[in-house]
């Protein structure tokens, strides 16, 4: 090979090299400048190079999309409604192209919601397209399809499928368990840091500002899923009632009556519908306590013995039920049922135990906390040894009360209006004035508990 063309070579390799160093040093001035624009949330300066990026540097870093998509959503939030469609198009298109390019990078359960919530709210795609986005994101990544309004609208469109006769009641019932179990494991999670931050408060700690604003943020997501989870109970509505239940299961039972789980979960909706007088209910509780003797056969048979008045008999077999139970969730039910038959008893030290014990399975099922404040509002001229600490015991019922609200959103009004009443039958700012040595009271008999003595 002659030098002429070696030399033409070695200037084409330094050429194609100082090209690649240009367009490199190219996109990474660029992206810098659509970035910073981005970051202060100047998206109309932030555009042209945001595009100029996404096109000539599609691998050059994430965060390419991760703006380019709040630029869009900016856009599309504050868009007429005859441009959505096609602003939430471009978003979807974002979506595809984030993933084809980082896919180690992008979350298949916030794509294929977004992309199935997009669908939906834009009539974009058939009910069943806009389902297949959803049912990507729950099968493949359950975890991070936590959005309370995606799972809305996921139920809805398959409820609507149903409507239309598209899907089987059964499949609608299927969803509606498990969409419920997600959102009530979401719920827990955030009941429970609540729950830190407001004993906290109790102990008299001064939550910092950082605290405080993610307290309102816990509270404004568990405010949601509240929101949401009446809005899936009400979108079951009559599909889930008596009248449909017992024909369908009827219908089922002879094809049925060997499958524990399908006995299960019809013997679970039945009872949770109060379609329990039915013989159609005994008939599943047998089947079930003969095909596969468990916690739920045992706390339907508690159940059964309830409505013939064998209080302790129903007692140990909800005990027996929650023993051999293996989810939180249904843990605490259980111990729900065996705490209000306690109270019905008039043992509220028991019952209160249970309620706590359903409380530590399910954080954030604040009607214990409510039910506790009853309890202990109505024992208040039991547990106290003078009038103030009589009247004490007010203040304690309203703590129990404000609980109830702050973990369970669906109650706030319910307990507020509890919690106002208690604290209107407790010492006054009158005898506290009085009462200066009273830092705190002891109260008695089941109750046991020391109130601090609030500044009035």
């Amino acid at each position: 090979m002659n030098t002429k063309v070696l030399f033409t070579i070695a200037a084409g390799l330094v050429l194609g090299a100082s090209t690649a160093t240009a367009q490199a040093t190219d996109c990474a001035t660029t992206a810098s400048i659509a970035y910073e624009h981005a970051k202060v949330k100047n998206y109309e300066a932030a555009e042209e190079p945001l595009w100029k990026v996404r096109k000539e540097c599609p691998t050059y870093s994430v965060a390419t999309y991760q703006f380019g998509e709040k630029l869009l959503d900016d856009k599309y939030k504050k868009a007429p409604d005859a441009q959505k469609q096609s602003l939430a198009q471009e978003i979807i298109k974002l979506w595809k192209e984030r993933y084809q390019y980082f896919p180690e990078k992008t979350s298949i359960g916030d794509m294929h919601s977004e992309i199935g919530q997009l669908m939906h709210d834009n009539n974009i795609g058939t009910k069943e397209a806009q389902l297949a986005e959803f049912e990507k994101a729950w099968k493949e990544d359950r975890a991070n399809f936590d959005n309370s309004k995606k799972l809305y609208t996921f139920f809805s469109v398959v409820v609507d499928l149903q409507d239309e006769g598209k899907k089987d009641l059964q499949d609608v019932f299927d969803l509606y368990d498990e969409v419920i179990e997600k959102i009530e494991a979401e719920e827990n999670d955030k009941a429970e840091k609540i729950n830190e931050y407001t004993e906290k408060e109790e102990a008299g700690e001064t939550l910092s500002s950082k605290d405080k604003k993610r307290l309102k943020q816990y509270e404004a997501i568990l405010s949601n899923f509240s929101k949401v989870k009446a809005g899936v109970n009400q979108k079951l509505g009559e599909r889930a009632d008596c009248a449909n239940l017992i024909p369908l299961y009827n219908g089922q039972f002879d094809a049925k009556k060997g499958d524990v789980n399908w006995l299960k979960s019809a013997a679970g909706r039945m009872s949770g519908k109060d379609c329990t007088e039915d013989p159609l209910f005994f008939k599943l509780v047998e089947a079930l306590h003969a095909a596969e003797p468990s916690a739920k056969s045992a706390y339907y048979l508690g159940l059964l013995a309830l409505k013939d008045n064998k209080t302790s008999t129903a007692l140990d077999y909800f005990k027996q039920s929650e023993e051999l139970e293996t989810k939180a969730s249904d843990k605490a039910k259980v111990n729900y049922k065996i705490a209000e038959t306690y109270r019905k008893k008039g043992n509220f030290g028991s019952a209160r135990t249970y309620y706590k014990k359903a409380l530590s399975q399910k954080p954030s099922m604040g009607i214990c906390y409510l039910k506790i404040a009853d309890m202990v509002g109505d024992s208040a001229n039991n547990c106290g040894d003078d009038k103030f600490s009589k009247q004490a015991v007010y203040w304690l019922a309203a703590n129990y009360a404000d609980r109830a609200g702050k973990i369970d959103p669906s109650l706030s009004s319910t307990a507020s209006k509890a919690a106002a009443r208690y604290r209107a039958l407790a010492p006054s700012k009158t005898d506290v004035f009085n009462n200066p040595e009273r830092k705190s009271v002891k109260i008695g008999c089941w109750i046991g508990e020391t109130i601090k003595v609030p500044s009035l």
